[in-house]
Parts: structure tokens; sequence; C-alpha cells
């Protein structure tokens, strides 16, 4: 086969893959490296020749340079990108451009901003140029490049930037957008704050304090040379920090380099003449070179005092002489940083070091907040008991803006010690209602789940200053579950505590909340050891009566009161539940008052204690009158029997009395106040003086089970007279029952008045120590009938009942009318005598004694110990 035969077969094979004929005239040199070896005929082919026959070797070179020289391209727009800008234009730039401020450094504008995702604030800085070789774009990419990788607290903080190119006909524009945290000129902000006389110089004194930081930190850590320190390359946070930027002239120090020639700043030509040094007038960069990195920057920290204290920006260099309106404490320094020789100018670092005029109130209590990890709890307690007088005599607008966030954020991560929550709810009241639900709110709902005892002292003591500001959401979702968890502490102190913080919480408390958590604490703190707690549980529950709904008051209110409060061995508490059965008689129907009420408050008019006599001859009248208006409209026929305590005059009062009392802040000497009678003021006072006093006092009952009730979800009793079981155990309705039975509702009742009670023993002594009195010529009839009885205990359904462990039990043949009298053995016994009994101050005899179980010979122990309890009567 000839060569010729041989090109004119490949060509015919190329045309029907390709369609693409190459004119190869020395083909045979290609096909071998041997010209004069001739080769056989190839097979037909099946894939494109030019990419594995006939592609000559330089074709794939250049093939692979390209795609060498494509990789490079995008890498050189990747780092363009990252020099010049990290977005794709002004449409994909995530923020919204505002207003102009009236000023900004050099030819940048500097723009209000918005987030397009949150709406969070933001600063924009824009700068435009005619062309890419513009000098003041390359100085503003320079001046981005450096504010993204130099990190400070005191340097302007770097968020994002873009580049966007905009043509106008045969006009071009480029834009550079840099968006930083958001700020404020120092010169606007020095006039929106208005500061005068030592405040302003205070405040004058933290910023030089803050900007001097920055400007060591460049010179001294990175050997970098700003350039061009002023008055309007210093910008202000929202929290009145100082923050130093316009990186445009900013650049390394070239200091190692003596022989140089060149200029050391890239763009020295952006710098105002005002603001230039002599080496710098005259460009004399081997001088610049020989001196210190912070000569420079030295010079134009001295202008920016310069500027700030003659509140005129600066015209001359010769103005720079005026010293006038510099602090004397200041003016010393002043001249070092101005020196005419660079080598003898203070290093920026040594300024910070004035004792004299950058330690005063406000720089050292910022700084305090600032380093408060590192200081010790004795510091802490004493700073922070300081801190409310101190914040009153520095520059409001700074205390709320920097102070008060930094007062917040260490507590909330508790760095803090419990006394900083005065200060922060003092700061707090400073603000109006919407900057308090952002600032102080968010962060006193996190204190309540702290386990520092203190702490949640401090929240419940000050509650009655923030608690109207919580939502009932936020009450009952967040700060009732944590705040409940007093109720069983072991401190006295803080289960009083707990409870007063209730008059505040519980209207912001859900129905389901009320019944089925708080009633139960409530239950348990009303037979608590402390006579205070007792007393101020009676009048928590007339204050909250309102807030329950109807069949939780019916179960509730009469047995709290007449069966345990006016039953209290503490006299403040007996008169607590005559106050409190007054102040909620508008939730009792006449049958309830007749029948249940006012026997048991007509007992308390024989009590020994004379503020408790005049409380329930009050009482027993005003029942009287709603009981004489249920008659009047009976027999008038009248279909509207609505009574209540409403019509009575005086009501308001009592309800005043118990809000008052639980309110009352200060000494027990101060509680005393005039806000109440002088009768009513002993169970406040009471309480105020047990709770200063018994700060960790171990709770006798705090171990005490409490049964696993939720009535949330119970039905509604159907009648509060009636004699079964409703959900809050067997009350009772009649008072002409059988008085032969023991358990008359003072079965389980702790004899709270006893200091050695031992706690494992708590329900077992309340269940068999009874504080009742009689007369002494009746002392065995009880005896003998009652003591058959002991042993067995009523059946009770009380699932849902918090008070069903004290009610009376359910009587045996139902209810008797209120004329029918017992067996003719009682012809001179009181039945209700028992209730009026004063506390005992005897301790109980051992159960062998005085409690001895179906045995006749106890009968004259009994008696005597009665006896012994009603003659010790008048030292309650």
């Amino acid at each position: 086969m000839s060569i010729p035969f041989l090109a004119s077969s490949l060509v015919s094979q190329s045309q029907i893959e390709s369609d693409q004929i190459p004119n190869q005239p020395s083909l045979p040199n290609l096909l071998s490296p041997r010209s004069s070896q001739i080769l056989p005929p190839l097979p037909p082919l099946r894939c494109r020749p030019r990419r594995f026959l006939v592609l000559p070797l330089f074709r794939q070179k250049r093939r692979r340079r390209r795609k060498a020289g494509g990789k490079a391209r995008k890498m050189l727009k990747f780092l363009k990108g990252v020099v010049g800008g990290s977005g794709a234009g002004l449409k994909d730039l995530p923020y919204n451009i505002g207003e102009p401020y009236p000023s900004a450094w050099g030819s940048w504008t500097h723009h209000r901003g918005t987030s397009k995702d949150d709406g969070s604030p933001v600063s924009i800085f824009c700068l435009s140029g005619s062309s890419a070789q513009d000098g003041h774009l390359a100085a503003g990419r320079n001046g981005v490049k450096r504010l993204r990788t130099v990190r400070h607290p005191n340097i302007l903080s770097f968020l994002h930037s873009t580049e966007l190119e905009t043509v106008d006909g045969s006009m071009s524009r480029i834009t550079i957008y840099m968006v930083t945290e958001p700020v404020m000129p120092l010169a606007e902000k020095i006039k929106e704050l208005g500061l005068d006389g030592t405040q302003r110089d205070e405040y004058y004194a933290w910023g030089l304090n803050q900007i001097s930081k920055a400007v060591s930190f460049l010179n001294n850590d990175c050997k970098l040379v700003h350039g061009n320190v002023c008055l309007t390359s210093v910008v202000v946070t929202p929290t009145l920090d100082w923050k130093l930027h316009a990186f445009d002239v900013l650049s390394e120090f070239d200091g190692n380099n003596e022989n140089a020639n060149g200029p050391m700043l890239q763009y020295e030509w952006m710098i105002g003449a005002q603001y230039k040094p002599m080496e710098l007038v005259k460009s004399d960069w081997v001088a610049i070179r020989k001196s210190p990195p912070w000569a420079i920057d030295a010079w134009g920290l001295g202008c920016l005092i310069n500027e700030l204290f003659s509140g005129t920006k600066l015209a001359k260099t010769e103005d720079l002489r005026s010293t006038a309106a510099i602090p004397k404490s200041l003016l010393h320094d002043y001249q070092r940083l101005l020196s005419s020789m660079p080598s003898r100018r203070m290093n920026v670092s040594k300024l910070i070091e004035n004792g004299e005029y950058f330690q005063n109130k406000l720089v050292d209590t910022i700084h305090f907040m600032e380093i408060l990890t590192l200081k010790d709890s004795v510091e802490k307690d004493t700073f922070f008991r300081k801190l409310p007088n101190l914040a009153e005599q520095l520059p409001r607008q700074i205390v709320l803006k920097k102070l008060l966030p930094l007062l917040a954020s260490s507590l909330e991560f508790g760095s803090a010690a419990a006394p900083a929550l005065t200060a922060l709810l003092k700061m707090g009241s400073w603000l109006s209602a919407e900057e308090y639900t952002l600032k102080v709110l968010p962060t006193i709902v996190k204190l309540f789940a702290s386990n520092d005892r203190a702490i949640r002292v401090s929240l419940l003591q000050h509650i009655d200053q923030y608690g109207e500001s919580l939502t009932a959401q936020l009450v009952d979702e967040q700060v009732y579950p944590h705040v409940a968890t007093g109720f069983s502490d072991t401190s006295a102190f803080l289960r009083e505590l707990t409870l007063k913080s209730m008059l505040i919480l519980a209207p912001k408390l859900s129905h389901r909340t009320i019944s089925g958590s708080l009633l139960k604490y409530l239950s348990k703190l009303q037979v608590d050891e402390e006579p205070a707690i007792r007393t101020n549980t009676t009048i928590l529950l007339g204050n909250i009566a309102s807030h329950m709904n109807e069949g939780t008051r019916k179960r509730v209110l009469i047995n709290a009161f007449t069966v345990r409060a006016l039953r209290d061995t503490f006299s403040p508490a007996r008169g607590a539940g005559v106050m409190a059965l007054c102040a909620t008689s508008s939730y009792y129907d006449a049958t309830e008052i007749a029948t249940r009420i006012l026997p048991s408050v007509v007992v308390l008019t024989v009590d020994p204690d004379s503020d408790v006599r005049a409380k329930s001859f009050q009482a027993v009248e005003q029942f009287l009158q709603i009981v004489k208006q249920y008659h009047d409209k009976a027999s008038s026929g009248d279909d509207d029997m609505t009574i209540g305590m409403s019509s009575i005059p005086g009501n308001a009062g009592l309800l005043g009395w118990a809000m008052s009392s639980l309110t009352l802040k200060g000494k027990p000497s101060e509680q005393a106040a005039p806000l109440v009678p002088a009768n009513l003021a002993a169970p406040l006072t009471s309480a105020a003086s047990n709770a200063s006093s018994v700060m960790d006092t171990q709770s006798t009952v705090s171990d005490r089970a409490m049964s696993s009730m939720d009535f949330a979800d119970q039905p509604e009793p159907g009648s509060p007279t009636s004699t079964d079981a409703d959900g809050w155990g067997e009350i009772e309705n009649g008072i002409g029952e059988d008085h032969n039975v023991e358990k008359d509702g003072w079965d389980e009742l702790e004899p709270l008045e006893e200091p050695k009670a031992s706690p494992a023993l708590a329900s077992i002594q309340a269940a068999q120590k009874r504080p009742v009195v009689q007369p002494v010529s009746q002392a065995k009839q009880p005896a003998t009938s009652l003591r058959p009885k002991t042993t067995a205990k009523p059946p009770r359904d009380e699932d849902d009942d918090l008070w069903g462990s004290i009610a009376a039990p359910a009587p045996k043949t139902g209810s008797k009318p209120l004329n029918t009298k017992p067996s003719a053995s009682f012809d001179n016994d009181d039945p209700w005598a028992a209730i009026a009994a004063p506390a005992p101050t005897t301790r109980a005899k051992p159960l062998s004694l005085g409690r001895g179980r179906g045995s006749k010979t106890t009968a004259p122990k009994l008696g005597a110990q009665r006896i012994n309890r009603t003659g010790s009567s008048g030292g309650i």
C-alpha cells in the first residue's frame, strides 16, 4: 500500500467521524518516528481521531495551558473579592442604606443602615470614584482590607463590604460599601449628650482611655502607623464606647529599613495639613523611620485632645498652642505628645498610666465592671453596695447605656453578687417602660432560675419594683415554677418572702396553677412552725380569693379561715382569720354565714386577746347585717338574693389592711405605720420581726410530704353546705351535732408553738395534740365520751382536698337544726369552747400520760392539762 492511499483513507474516516479534513502533508512523520516505515492499514475508527490520533501534541499542551489559566483567573477573582469586597453588588448587599450623618472621615460618607434579615442596626460607609485608578478608591480598599484584618475591642468592628460599578452613559462610577457595627460620629454624639463640667471631663477621660489603648495596640503590638488620629476618625457605639476607624492611611512601620528614601505612608497625601507633624510635612522619611513607631500617632492623639476640649475642629497647626481648655491634670502629657522632636514624644501606652486624670468615678466603675471576673467576693460585695449611690453621681446617659448593660450581663452570667440586683433595679427605674421591658426584664426572668439563695432572696425582696411589668404568660410559665421552690425551703425567711411575693404574682397566674399548685403550698404554710408565716398565709388567701374560681373558693376559704386560722394558737393569726372572713364575705351565702362562720366567730368574742375580741365583735355585727339583709329580701319576695360585704361599710378598709400588711417594707419598728389601725398592726409587726431573725431557721414541716392531689381536673362541688365530702374535706355544717366526736378539725393540726417538735413526728403530733380548753367542771365528761373514738379516723375522700387534713369530719347523721342541743350532760358546756382556746405555753405531755386511748383514768390528767393551758394563755 502506498503512502498517498493511506492518507486518503484517513481523510475519509475523519470526514465520517468529525466532518473536518485536516491538511497534514507530513502525516507519516506524525504516525511513526521512522518516516521510512510503512504502516499497515488502520481499522475503521469508532471515535474522533483528532482526539486520539491526529491531534498535534502542541494543541494538547495549549489546552492544558488554557485550563491552568482559567484556574488562575478564578483564583485571582477570589482574591480580589477577599481584598476588595465580599459581595457582587448593591442588590446583593444584605443591608438597607438609610440617612447619612452630617460628617465623616475623608471622602467617605457615613449612613445609618439596617440588616435585611433581622432589622438590626448597622453603619454603612460609602466611597465613590470616577475610575479604577482613582487614588481615593485605592486608599479606601486599603482601609477596608486593614479594618477587616485588625481586631481590637476599641477598633471599629467590620461586618461586610462590596464594590459596585455603575455606568451612566459614557461615564462609569465605582462605589465601595463597607458595613460595620452601628456607630455615630463622635462630634455628633457629644452634641447629643450635652455634658458639661465634671461629668463631661469624666466621659472624655473614659473615651481618651479607650482610643489610647487602640493606638497603643497598633503602634506597639502590631507595628502599624494609623497616620491620622483626629476627631473625625473616632466613632461612638450605642453603649457610648469610643472606637477608632479611618484606616485608609494605615501602613506598616518600616523602621528597620533606614536607608529607604520612599514614602512609608503610601497615602499620606490624604492627611490634613493641620494634623501633620513637622517631619511628615517635610516628607522626611529617613527621620520618620528613625523615630519610634508611635511618633506620628502620638501627635495625632494630641490633636484629638485639643479638638475635644476646645469644642472646635482644628484649623491649623498653630492652634495646638492654645491650652486654656486642656485640664491641668492632662496638660503635661498633652505637651509631651506634641513634642517637636519625634524621639521625645511620649509613648501612647504611657498616657494611660496618668492616674491623676484617668482615675475618676466613671473610669474606675466601668473598669471594675469589665474585669469583674477577676475580683473576689468581698470586693464585689463592697462595690455593688456602693453602686446605687454612685450611679446617681455619674452621667445618666452613660449609666443607662454603658453601666446597665454591663451590670445585666454580669448578673446573667453569674459574675455579679446579689447586691447588684438592687443597683440594676434602680438604674432600670430610670428607663422608659419599653426600654425596661427590653433591657431589664429578660435578665430578671433568667435570674429566677439561679441556685444562689442570696439572688433569690434579693429577687423576692424587690418584686414590688418589677412584678407589675411581668406579663401573665411570663409569670405562669417561667417565673412561678422557680419561685414555688421557696415554699418548702428550709429557711423560714425565704418561705415568708416567697409567700409575700404571691400578692403580686398570684393575679397573673392561671386558675389551673392557682388551684393545682399554689393552694397546696398555702395549705402547708398555714400549719408552718413560724407564726408569722401562718398569719401572712391567711392574709394572702383573703387577697387572692378574687382570683380563684367559684368552686375553689367554696372548697377553700371557709375551711382555711374557720378551721385553721380561727383555731390558731397565735392570737394575731386568729385576728387575721377574722379579718379575712370579713374581706371575703361576698363569696359566702346566708346559710354558710349562719351555720359555719358566725358560730366560729362568736366564740372568739371571749378570746383572751383583746384585739381578737374587738375584731370578732365587728365581724359578728357585719355578718349579722348580711343575714338580716337576706331575711328582709326573703320576706319581701325579692328574687335578687345577692348579698355580701360590699354593702357593709368598712369592707374596703379590711381589704386594704390585708394588702398593706404584705407590702410594707422595713424594720419591725417601721411596720406599725399609720396605714392600718393599731389593733391590726400586730400580725404584720410579728411577721417582720420573725423574718429578720430566722434567716437560717430550719423548718420542722418542710419535709412533710404533701399528698399528690390535683383538683384542677376534679368536678366542681355540688353545694358548699353539703355534708358529703365536697373536695375540701369533711366540713362541719351544723352546730348541734354530736360534740363527743374528737376529730373536730384539730386531729392533724400541729401544736406549732412547741419549739422542740421533731420533724419526723410532726404529723403524728399534729394528730394527737389538741389545744382544746373547756371548763374544768366539764373536764371529765368529754374524756369519758371522747376516748373510745380516738382509735379510728372517719373515711376521707380528699384527693383534691388541700385543707381536708384539718377539716372537721362529716356529720354522722347530717346537719341538725341550729336550736338542737346535745344531751343533758352538756348543760353548762359551750360546744365551741375548743375553738376559742388560747395557745398553750407548756410542753405537751407524753402520749402515755395525757392521751391514753380508751382509758377513763386519763380524764383527770387531761383536765389538769387544760387548766394549765388556760392559766398560761396570758403570755401569748
